[in-house]
């Protein structure tokens, strides 16, 4: 008989835990509840927990020192940070402090949920995300090649532009995950032992994201099974390429991207990129 995966869901709000608990139900899982920071901490003590969702704001104890006491405690243990007072200075902290994910109230919880299920299943993910810059204006990052490691600092570096609208939000966590699936895949073989280097910088009237891989390159003339060398009469001509070339369904990726941010801009090699989106 499968042993359930146990979540613990740890906020100050009663409405918090029914929404959670409706949403995360699943007959592999045991959600258990508490409502502030000290008496999380006792059963995380007491009970090996698969992984935490902690509101930072709370009596006693709140998320961010949870998160840290979890680390130190019980290092197997994921935690999620939620908070409805989001900063830069708090998501820089959680990546540094090993949090899994990070999600600012309110937070669609389709996508919540989908990191909880990320969560479960991740093995040996600590280390897969490493803070080289903290600036909150300049932040730079190590990223294994997973693609567990990519959703993970997607919703982190979403979590950065919370004065963006969200439709202008989720244009750029695609665009982020596009271009970090192709650096993680074709730059570094899907391997884990190489990284991507991924920083973001926010100047006054610009969010500018880079990417290096660690591969070799690639030219736009060699990319005929890609949307983005479709002439312009014939728009599924990349397609036949890719059946005859034996490749799944795709290559719309830096198409796709050119349409969600104001610019993007690769190095002569291809393995650098710049995604630009400007700011009113």
């Amino acid at each position: 008989m499968t042993i359930p995966k146990r979540i613990l869901i740890v906020d100050d709000d009663p409405g918090i835990h029914r929404l959670l608990g409706d949403a995360l139900h699943s007959e592999d899982r045991q959600i258990d509840s508490s409502f502030d920071g000290d008496d999380a901490l006792a059963r995380i003590k007491k009970v090996p927990y698969a992984l935490v969702l902690a509101d930072v704001q709370m009596p006693g104890l709140n998320g961010l020192a949870l998160l840290e006491c979890v680390r130190r405690i019980c290092p197997a243990t994921k935690v999620l940070v939620m908070t409805v007072e989001n900063s830069p200075e708090n998501v820089v902290w959680a990546i540094r402090k090993h949090a899994f994910s990070f999600f600012s109230k309110p937070f669609p919880i389709s996508s919540l949920s989908e990191m909880v299920k990320t969560g479960l299943k991740s093995i040996e993910w600590e280390d897969d995300i490493e803070v080289t810059s903290a600036h909150p204006n300049w932040i730079a990052l190590r990223l294994r090649c997973k693609v567990d490691a990519v959703d993970r600092i997607v919703q982190f570096l979403r979590e950065l532009a919370p004065d963006l609208s969200q439709g202008e939000q989720e244009n750029l966590a695609t665009a982020l995950r596009e271009i970090l699936m192709n650096a993680t895949e074709h730059g570094g073989g899907s391997d884990p032992r190489q990284e991507v280097i991924v920083t973001y910088v926010r100047g006054s009237r610009s969010l500018v994201y880079y990417v290096r891989d660690p591969g070799a390159g690639f030219s736009f003339e060699d990319l005929s099974h890609a949307a983005v060398s479709n002439p312009p009469d014939s728009p599924f001509e990349h397609a036949d390429i890719r059946e005859r070339m034996g490749l799944r369904p795709g290559g719309f990726g830096i198409l796709l991207t050119r349409k969600l941010v104001d610019e993007l801009i690769y190095n002569e090699t291809g393995n650098e990129v710049l995604l630009i989106k400007y700011l009113p």
